[in-house]
């Protein structure tokens, strides 16, 4: 049934990036990056199997300790893979479900090499983008156990053994508005080795499986049927972004956005981070059409801006809203000349995020500054 469980978990992910349009936005991790992390470990009461040197029951260990590192590439979309290295430990405190021991300790270190596939969302909040993920790769526990009974028989274990490891992972991500490129993360995983996990070791005593025996020392296994963890991890991530790209050729100074007539001046406003017209956008771009044939106009000049905010950062960010403005002039020019406004009779222009009508702070998403000014001259 588990299986079964990560298996659907898994399809769920792939089908995650082509419901991402009608959902939450993916924060668009791009390149290489690298994380750590450190917190906290619980692992679930541990079965062992009945042999003949020791009686079945159940593992219980305290709280412990967990590491994991990880270096992966984002594809822009959403979607990450990474490979990663993990090491948990735990320290035994009960043997329960027998009444063979009256004293237990000992650790349990286990290390894994994993791969992973995430999903970052965006869900309009610029400081927190949750995630998730699946992961599948190989662990190998390390016993060093020891329980002590009424009967004088005692068990110590120090052998390794591995297996099969899969995990689910949950986390959230803090953006550090002050580092372009870190942030803070805050995860939970359930990581599991598949048993059986099988480790030696010596019994001193008269006490095994299947009853009583002769006194004495035997060496024999211990095998552990089921590995389940429970891990709270917090940690960080850096981006290696690539430097963007140049923008395209310019004037060396970009011109200061004409002053706007009142009375020849038609506003057009967009969503955030979209070029599309609504439909009451387009309406007001027949009306500017309409207008441009009652009165005496020898061109039509249609101006593009953003807000300053951006699914991208810095000198990245403003070269993102620059490119967005553009777009946003051009869906208004051909709609136009849908409405029978000649082509040669408009220029465009966009100027990014600069020339706001409404000033705002940085990082700002402002509806009336996300806009298409159509200016009839």
């Amino acid at each position: 049934m588990t299986r079964r469980i990560w298996l659907l978990a898994g399809a769920s992910l792939v089908t995650a990036a082509s419901a991402v349009s009608h959902q939450a936005k993916a924060q668009p991790v791009q390149g290489l990056y690298a994380a750590v992390a450190g917190g906290a470990n619980l692992a679930q009461d541990q079965t062992v199997r009945l042999s003949a040197q020791a009686p079945s029951g159940e593992l219980r260990y305290g709280p412990g300790e967990a590491g994991v590192g990880s270096v992966g590439w984002g594809f822009g979309n959403g979607l990450r893979a990474e490979i990663e290295g993990n090491f948990r430990q735990d320290t035994l405190q009960h043997f329960r479900g027998t009444s063979f021991p009256t004293l237990a300790g000992g650790n349990q270190d286990s290390y894994g090499a994993m791969a992973n596939v995430l999903f970052d969302m965006d869900i309009g909040k610029s400081w927190l983008f949750p995630y998730f993920g699946v992961g599948a790769g190989y662990g190998w526990t390390h016993s060093q156990l020891h329980y002590a009974g009424v009967n004088d028989a005692e068990r110590i274990g120090g052998t390794s053994d591995g297996n099969f490891a899969y995990q689910g992972i949950f986390g959230l991500s803090v953006p550090v508005p002050w580092v372009v490129g870190l942030s803070t993360t805050l995860e939970y995983r359930f990581y599991s080795i598949l048993g059986p996990q099988r480790f030696t070791g010596d019994e001193i005593g008269n006490e095994g499986g299947f009853g009583t025996k002769a006194y004495g020392t035997s060496r024999g296994n211990q095998d552990i049927t089921s590995n389940y963890n429970h891990t709270f991890l917090l940690g960080v991530r850096y981006e290696f972004n690539p430097a963007p790209p140049p923008p395209p050729p310019m004037s060396p100074a970009v011109p200061a956005a004409p002053a706007p007539s009142e009375a020849r001046t038609y506003l057009v406003f967009f969503d955030w981070d979209r070029a599309d017209l609504t439909g009451r956008a387009r309406e007001i771009v027949a009306q500017a059409a309409q207008a441009s044939t009652h009165v005496q106009t020898t061109r039509i000049e249609v101006d593009g801006y953003t807000d300053n905010s951006s699914i991208h950062g810095g000198t990245r960010g403003a070269a993102y809203n620059q490119a967005l403005s553009i777009r946003r002039a051009k869906s208004v020019q051909t709609e136009l000349v849908r409405d029978g406004v000649p082509n040669a009779a408009i220029d465009i222009h966009g100027y990014g995020e600069t020339h706001p009508l409404v000033a705002t702070g940085p990082n700002t998403r402002e509806p009336q500054n996300r806009r298409v000014e159509i200016i009839l001259h």
